[in-house]
This record gives structure tokens, sequence and C-alpha cells, in this order.
């Protein structure tokens, strides 16, 4: 396991001497907000301590969004798809092929793809896009927090916590969130 102050050696993406985007989501499994995709270039031999700044050296990048109403009308894989797609389609430089963290994924245009489960670990194209998917989802839900404070959103991000569900309970889902979600836990089952 990497510490905290140590970089990642990770290769910067799979196939080598091509544009190569990696693609990660955020936000799947939260019970509010958009989920949020993110795609990224970078070039070869690419290596950068914990991939802070990631996108200012990189080939290109591009986010995804897809939000909570688009969610409940297609389901949350269609959607974290949709929204690798969109991060694909905003890339200003095409990609040759394109690497997923995960095991699911449909086709984008004609270009060729591979999943990885776990692969924001092993590449750093994938571990990239993980990291500014990951921050982009979180600043919306900060801002958010603002307007429905009551459900702390600035520290569960939207993720069913005790906390957050403790809100929805008190307060009703808001807005922002999913409604085909399991919000409050089936008191019918055992052990809650």
């Amino acid at each position: 396991m990497t510490k905290r102050n140590e970089p990642l050696h990770l290769p910067s993406c799979y196939c080598t001497g091509i544009h190569e985007a990696g693609c990660d989501e955020a936000g799947r499994g939260c019970l509010a907000g958009p989920v949020y995709a993110a795609a990224v270039i970078l070039p070869d031999g690419f290596t950068h301590p914990w991939l802070n700044d990631s996108k200012s050296e990189a080939v290109a990048y591009g986010i995804g969004v897809v939000d909570n109403s688009e969610i409940d009308r297609i389901n949350i894989l269609r959607a974290s798809i949709l929204a690798m797609h969109r991060a694909l389609d905003a890339l200003s430089t095409a990609p040759g092929a394109v690497i997923v963290d995960g095991n699911r994924f449909t086709p984008w245009r004609d270009v060729p793809w591979q999943t990885f489960v776990k692969g924001d670990g092993r590449f750093g194209n994938i571990a990239a896009a993980s990291v500014l998917a990951k921050t982009g989802r979180d600043a919306f839900m900060d801002e958010a927090a603002h307007k429905y404070p009551m459900y702390h959103w600035e520290s569960n991000k939207g993720y069913p916590t005790a906390d957050h569900r403790a809100a929805i309970a008190r307060y009703g889902p808001s807005p922002l969130h999913r409604m085909t979600f399991r919000l409050l836990p089936d008191p019918t089952l055992p052990g809650l």
C-alpha cells in the first residue's frame, strides 16, 4: 500500500502509442445528486505524485454529468455509462482507445474499449479520471449543501449514511434525491 506522501507509480495507460482515454465515475451509490464521470488522456510515460494536478498536464480531459431525474428514468448503471460517454464526448482530442474502471461499459462510437476491475489502482489515466470525477461531484454536493443544509451533504456527499437517512426521515426527500433508490431502510427487514 502506498503511503500518503509517496508518489503513485502507475503506467499512464494500457495501450501505448495512441491517445487512450481512461474513464471512471463518482456518485453511483449515492441517494442524492448526479453521477459524475471523467475521461482523461495522459501523455505516454506520464507520472505525477498523487495525480493532484493531472488535468493541467493531460493531453485532454472531459467531464460528463447525469442528474438525479435522468438516473431515475434510465437506472444508475445506464446513467453511469451515459456520464462516461458524455465525458468522452467532451474530450478535445479523440481517443484511439478507452479503458474503464469496473466491469460494465457499452461501446462509444467505434472506439475499442476494455474494462478493468480496480482500474483506478492500475492505470494513471483511470486514476486521474477517478480524481477528477470525485472532485467535480464533491464540489457540486458542497454547493447543494448550502441550499439543503438539513441533509449535511458537505460531509456525506449524498451517500447513504445514518445521518443522511435520519434527515430524509425527518424532512423528506429533496428535489435532488434519487426517488428510485431506497432512501430509507426497509423496517420490515430483520436487524433494522
